[in-house]
């Protein structure tokens, strides 16, 4: 049967709001160990389609929530930045009373993750017994990273928002985060959603993935982490993987050969492999 990457997570959605009046869009749907699901930019929580329903089939309760200013979020009084959604997570976190639980974050997803378990430790181990960190980076994203010194000034500058527009355009750049499949079906639902955002207001958050740079700080993640990376990652290269290894002590490395930046579709089996060896 052929995946349907464009399908929507189809649970109720609850909107819980963060410490500045931003109201998230987030779902729930299943039952035991929660897992929280924390996309990437430009794209929102129906990308995580694909492992969902295999994570509820194996006994675990799936919560994905719309990061502010992406997918039916909206943006608060403090707009929008790291610090603040370091607040929407825990937001999420409190609001669900998650407990034990195992937070997935892909790319900015991942970057806002650590930010979170850096400076805000005791909450985050209130809630959390450990983070699988995908295709993500811990700030300084430029480095040794022609794609990224091209394509986040094209985003910021407003160029690419037009770009996009062009199906040959769209395609070019949807190739540049997949490994060596390029799947029509992944393609087009990345293409889909990154052009209904509103690129515009998130352009604080791409600053700080070049500005902000914590390696020298993960020595204070104190809580389990499991990092994953394609080989063929061209947006975080596996570099930026080894880094978070080495820096954040008792973690785990699982390099994927010829994948890229969307592992949520590119190998959904992986994933669920390093969330249930957590939940273990």
């Amino acid at each position: 049967m052929m995946t349907d990457y464009q399908r929507p997570l189809t649970a109720v959605e609850r909107i819980v709001t963060s410490n500045d009046g931003t109201r998230l869009s987030t779902v729930s749907m299943g039952s035991g160990t929660p897992v929280v699901l924390a996309h990437g930019f430009a794209i929102d929580m129906h990308c995580w389609n694909v492992i969902a329903d295999d994570l509820v089939g194996k006994g675990f309760k799936v919560i994905a929530f719309d990061q502010r200013g992406h997918g039916r979020s909206s943006v608060g009084t403090e707009g929008v930045g790291s610090r603040q959604m370091v607040d929407d997570y825990l937001a999420v976190l409190r609001a669900y009373d998650v407990s034990d639980g195992i937070l997935v974050g892909h790319s900015m997803g991942g970057f806002l993750a650590i930010r979170a378990l850096i400076e805000r430790p005791t909450e985050m181990a209130r809630h959390l017994r450990g983070c699988v960190l995908m295709a993500t980076f811990a700030g300084d994203v430029n480095r040794k990273n022609v794609q990224n010194r091209i394509q986040i000034p094209m985003i910021q500058s407003g160029l690419m928002g037009k770009m996009i527009r062009s199906d040959a355009t769209a395609a070019f750049f949807a190739k540049s985060v997949m490994g060596d499949e390029k799947h029509p079906g992944m393609m087009s639902a990345f293409i889909e959603t990154f052009r209904n955002t509103d690129l515009k207001q998130l352009v604080p958050i791409l600053t700080a993935f070049v500005k902000e740079d914590r390696y020298d700080q993960l020595g204070n993640v104190s809580l389990p982490c499991r990092i994953v990376v394609g080989e063929k990652d061209k947006t975080t290269p596996p570099f930026h993987t080894d880094w978070l290894h080495e820096g954040i002590k008792g973690s785990t490395l699982r390099r994927i050969p010829k994948k890229g930046h969307m592992l949520n579709w590119e190998a959904p089996e992986i994933l669920v492999e390093e969330i249930a060896a957590l939940a273990r």
